[in-house]
């Protein structure tokens, strides 16, 4: 059983580091959070998701507003899983240029890093959807959310769906990236519906940081471009099966 289990393990790190990919997904979860495509709209977004009323927010009732981000996360969440689970199908379909597609993946999120600085323009599209207010439309305005925002959280997305190709491109891979990149997204929603009272101070903090914010998250992209651009990706996984693999068959 302990081979077995050290085995597995030296397979998921030799098949493209998972683990450090899914952190770098969450961390991208995270930038995407504090754009100024998601930032602003937080109050919006609990509020409709509770119910539109002349109740304040803080006011509203705890649990319903964390039920309602649940939701609400849970429909976006889905979309981005059925994205990535779309793209791994595709690098599968073509397995044999995998390397050609990490490098084109590494250009690509270069590319989208220096539209996350502001080179060329992010944009949103509006669906002709209206989910009903309250708990009920939650998931279908968290769908909503991640078709109609997807141009614009773009570049960290394109990270992510790059991260899978880096790997074996596949399903199970794919769904663990983009449930972690939602969960770097979503984790901000529960947090301030849980504690809302507390959001106008932190809300003024991420805006008056803004700009370093996307500095620090463009950063984060180039470094991964580069790495799958290089081969670099590689390496690191390469390094973490010898270095850390082979420590623990020691230790075993």
């Amino acid at each position: 059983m302990i081979v077995a289990f050290t085995t597995g393990l030296s397979d998921q790190v030799a098949s493209g580091a998972l683990p450090l990919a899914a952190l770098v997904a969450a961390l991208a979860g995270l930038v995407s959070f504090a754009t100024p495509c998601v930032l602003p709209l937080v109050p919006g977004y609990l509020g409709y998701v509770t119910g539109l009323s002349d109740v304040a927010l803080e006011r509203r009732s705890r649990g319903r507003m964390v039920v309602g981000a649940l939701l609400f996360i849970l429909g976006f969440t889905l979309v981005f899983v059925l994205a990535s689970m779309f793209v791994a199908s595709a690098g599968r379909a073509l397995v044999e240029h995998r390397e050609l597609l990490m490098r084109i993946g590494g250009v690509v999120v270069i590319l989208m890093a220096l539209v996350f600085l502001g080179a060329g323009s992010q944009r949103t599209f509006r669906l002709p959807i209206k989910p009903a207010t309250g708990l009920a439309g939650a998931p279908v305005l968290g769908a909503v959310f991640g078709l109609g925002w997807a141009p614009c959280m773009g570049p960290t997305l394109a990270a992510v769906l790059a991260l899978n190709l880096a790997g074996d491109a596949s399903i199970t891979r794919a769904v663990v990236l983009a449930v972690a990149y939602c969960l770097g997204l979503g984790l901000p929603f529960i947090l301030i519906a849980a504690a809302y009272e507390r959001w106008a101070p932190v809300s003024s903090w991420l805006q008056r940081h803004q700009r370093a914010i996307q500095v620090v998250g463009a950063t984060l992209l180039i470094i991964v471009g580069t790495l799958l651009l290089t081969g670099g990706w590689d390496a690191i996984t390469q390094w973490l099966q010898i270095r850390l693999i082979s420590d623990v068959q020691v230790l075993i």
